[in-house]
């Protein structure tokens, strides 16, 4: 009997259409026909307008809030899974609600632990994802879980600026790892911020662990939420007798006054990816596309190739 084979198909939610497309592109692909019915209370409901019975589906969206991102989702892969695809991907640049890793005290959920399971009853059968909140989520899925890291567009990026005295800095003590891995590799010096928070999003106090006089400073962290942090880690890098602080963040989820704090800061620029789409220009903000990471992480995973290399800090 002749092997079937498999076909893949690019499917886009709402949310990250823009980058759906160039993803599909780099694929080599088109992006496959969606629509969505809504109802006048807001309800909607997802339809696929061509077949994908016995296919490799991939669907791209990232779920940072509001909700209806992550439900849009969901409906997807139920949507997928009820079609009968062979192999159904979530692949989601920003996996939304990472933050909720853990009991930090009593009472509250594990927020990150109930989109995974969420997602696999959906009918995720893999995910790929970028730079999580934290690496252990990864342990919440029983499904194979491809974590990506944004240094590798960020880390070419920053040798392309030949920056003279450079030291990598992290924001908080938590990003410790990750900023230690950037200086090994740019063979720099490493700088910790401590802060400690009255309530999320509010900072009480922050201090300084390293030298930074006469140095070109690089921050370096997962996710940019208010600013506040990178824009007050900035600003005192300038008070301690830094030349200048850039920041290099994966996920800009700038909410609140982030883009009028990042404009006030001393920041030089903070460079980011499209893994979450702007809400509006900004001349210190500059965005690297993730799309052809994701397209060829996506092509190794359809043709059963290694894809280690993407792993690599």
């Amino acid at each position: 009997m002749a092997k079937v084979k498999i076909e893949a198909k690019i499917f886009g939610c709402t949310q990250s259409m823009d980058l759906a497309e160039r993803i599909a592109n780099q694929f080599g692909a088109k992006l496959g026909n969606v629509i969505f019915s809504r109802y006048s209370d807001g309800e909607f409901q997802p339809s696929f307008e061509e077949s994908i019975r016995g296919s490799r589906i991939f669907i791209i969206g990232s779920t940072h809030p509001s909700a209806e991102n992550l439900m849009e989702m969901l409906l997807m892969l139920d949507a997928a899974k009820r079609a009968s695809a062979r192999h159904i991907t979530a692949v989601m640049p920003y996996f939304g609600w990472a933050r909720q890793d853990r009991k930090d005290k009593p009472r509250v959920p594990i927020g990150a632990k109930l989109i995974a399971k969420l997602l696999e009853s959906a009918g995720a059968t893999r995910i790929i994802t970028m730079d999580l909140h934290a690496d252990q989520i990864q342990g919440f899925f029983e499904k194979p879980v491809d974590h990506l890291f944004a240094s590798s567009l960020f880390l070419p990026h920053i040798k392309s600026l030949n920056i003279d005295n450079l030291t990598i800095a992290s924001p908080d003590m938590g990003g410790a790892k990750r900023a230690y891995a950037y200086a090994k590799f740019l063979e720099s010096d490493v700088v910790i911020c401590y802060k400690q928070r009255k309530k999320a999003n509010v900072i009480s106090h922050m201090e300084l662990i390293g030298d930074v006089k006469g140095k070109n400073v690089v921050l370096v962290d997962d996710m940019v939420d208010t600013a506040g942090t990178l824009t007050k880690s900035a600003d005192m890098m300038i008070e301690r007798g830094a030349r200048s602080v850039r920041a290099v963040c994966t996920h800009p989820l700038l909410s609140g006054e982030a883009y009028e704090r990042i404009e006030q800061s001393a920041l030089v620029e903070l460079i980011t990816t499209d893994t979450i789409p702007l809400r509006k220009e900004s001349k210190k903000v500059k965005v690297l596309s993730c799309a052809e990471l994701f397209a060829q992480v996506m092509h190794n995973v359809h043709h059963n190739k290694s894809i280690a290399k993407k792993f690599i800090m």
